[in-house]
Formats: C-alpha cells, sequence, structure tokens
C-alpha cells in the first residue's frame, strides 16, 4: 500500500530537482541505478510550471485505432480513479493504439476536467494539444509532443500497471518529474528522501567547490577514487606522437595508435 506524505513533506519534495532525487534514491539500495526513470523520449514540456509531485492514476488508451470512440464507461472509471486517488494525483496514460505517433487524449477540457478533481499533471508517450491554454492553467504536460487532432480517443482501462518511456508505474507510484524527466520514488524511502538529498547536496556542492579550487589536479582526482598512480603514461604518448611514428617499430601510424588508446583510456576513467 503507497505511503500518504504529508503536505508538509510533499512541499519539501517540490523544492528539490529531479536530478538530485534520482541520486538520493540510489543510496537506499532499493532497486538498480538503470530502473525507475524515464528516458529521452518523454519530455516536460512546461518547464516553467517547476517540479511536479504527485500519486499515479495509470491508464491504458487508444486515439488511432479507426472507426468510432467506444462507450465513455472507462472515461467515468479514469475519473472516479482520480477523484479517490491520494492527492495530488497525476494521470499516467499508456497509448497501446497502432500509431502512437498520431495518439492525442488531452486538451484544454479533459485538463480542466482532471484538475477539478484533484490531478496535477499528465504523464503519457503519446501526444497532448492546446498547449497553451493548459500551461496557462498549471496543468502539468509530460509527453513526447503535441498531437493536433484527438483522433478516435478512447479509454480501455484503468489501473494496471503500465510502461511509459521504459519505467514501470503503477498506480499509486509517487512520481517526481522537472524539466529533466521523470524518477519513480520507492515507497520504502519516500519518508526519507528528502534527508538524504540534504547529504547529496552537501557533497556535490564540496566536490564542486574542490574542483574549482587551486589544489584540483588529476593527480588528486585519481587518489581520491582510489585509483593507482601512473596508469595512463599520456606524456610518452604524446612523445611517440610527436614524431613521424613509433621509431622503435619503424611503423608510421603506430605512435597515432598509441595516442588514441591513451585517449580512450582516459575517456574511460
Amino acid at each position: 500500500m503507497t505511503m500518504k506524505l504529508s503536505d508538509a513533506q510533499l512541499e519539501r519534495l517540490r523544492a528539490i530537482d529531479s536530478p538530485t532525487i534520482a541520486n538520493a534514491i540510489e543510496r537506499f539500495k532499493l532497486r538498480d541505478d538503470t530502473v525507475g526513470f524515464t528516458g529521452i523520449q518523454t519530455r516536460c514540456l512546461f518547464p516553467r510550471l517547476g517540479t511536479m509531485v504527485g500519486y499515479a492514476v495509470t491508464v491504458l488508451a487508444d486515439a488511432s485505432t479507426p472507426g468510432p470512440r467506444r462507450g465513455r464507461e472507462v472515461t467515468m472509471r479514469m475519473w472516479e480513479a482520480v477523484a479517490s486517488s491520494p492527492r495530488p494525483a497525476v494521470l499516467v496514460m499508456k497509448d497501446v493504439g497502432p500509431r502512437r505517433s498520431h495518439a492525442c487524449h488531452f486538451g484544454d477540457v479533459m485538463c480542466n476536467t482532471a484538475q477539478r478533481l484533484g490531478a496535477i499533471g499528465l504523464v503519457t508517450d503519446g501526444g497532448v494539444r492546446d498547449l497553451k491554454e493548459v500551461e496557462e492553467m498549471g496543468f502539468h504536460y509530460f509527453a513526447p509532443g503535441p498531437v493536433v487532432s484527438h483522433g478516435t480517443a478512447t479509454f480501455i482501462d484503468v489501473g494496471t500497471p503500465v510502461e511509459i518511456d521504459g519505467v514501470l508505474i503503477r498506480p499509486g507510484d509517487l512520481l517526481h518529474d522537472d524539466a529533466n524527466g521523470l524518477v519513480v520514488i520507492p515507497d520504502a524511502c519516500a519518508a526519507q528522501v528528502a534527508d538524504e538529498f540534504e547529504k547529496v547536496r552537501a557533497e556535490e556542492q564540496a566536490m564542486i567547490a574542490w574542483i574549482n579550487s587551486p589544489e584540483f589536479s588529476l593527480a588528486q582526482l585519481r587518489r581520491r577514487w582510489g585509483l593507482k598512480d601512473g596508469a595512463i603514461g599520456w606524456r610518452r604518448c604524446q612523445l611517440r606522437q610527436s614524431g613521424a611514428g613509433d621509431p622503435r617499430s619503424g611503423d608510421p601510424h603506430r605512435g597515432g595508435l598509441h595516442l588514441g588508446l591513451a585517449q580512450l583510456r582516459l575517456k574511460r576513467l
């Protein structure tokens, strides 16, 4: 069962950026670091609105199957789910139609209805529309982009787990979204993640201050990371490259090969 945070806890989460929330979640070791967040296909369309924090109401939909729209019973179930969800609610809509790039389920009328019932935003792998009007009302859109027509917008099911842009979202999941993307906050650490953020921020600020200080050097960076000294041999590679190649081998290309390998090793650090 999803843990409902207090208004003060939610407000504290809203004051934190999503990348730092993602970093803080990693500290709890509750899941692999490669899961729990969206990729590059789902964008924050209204960065001006700031961070969105809310509880997922999941929906399956189809707007690109030709023919008449189907009944409105599932639409009513969706609105009932929003009304009964912990506040604030976030609609999470998975489009399962044949042409998701031409799917659109939400515009200003749907967003006004959702907002009236307690939702603050929509996350979808389909399209959205009425961007100006929806942004002005303060309703968040996280989607690949706009689609001008609603097609045969039909809601198929409510309350089932959905996958949006590589992340599995279940009904009631706590979502944290901003201009950088969306991350799902595990229930097991939802009440503690803001405290962990304070530690992450302090460590990052200290690291950035050191990077910009006179004490910074690659040698010192290696020591901070616990790496052995002298593993690169960069200067030797530069000397080899300055001639016609590697004089020991008579090969005019071998010096360039040594330099390329050293550059590759640098990138891996």
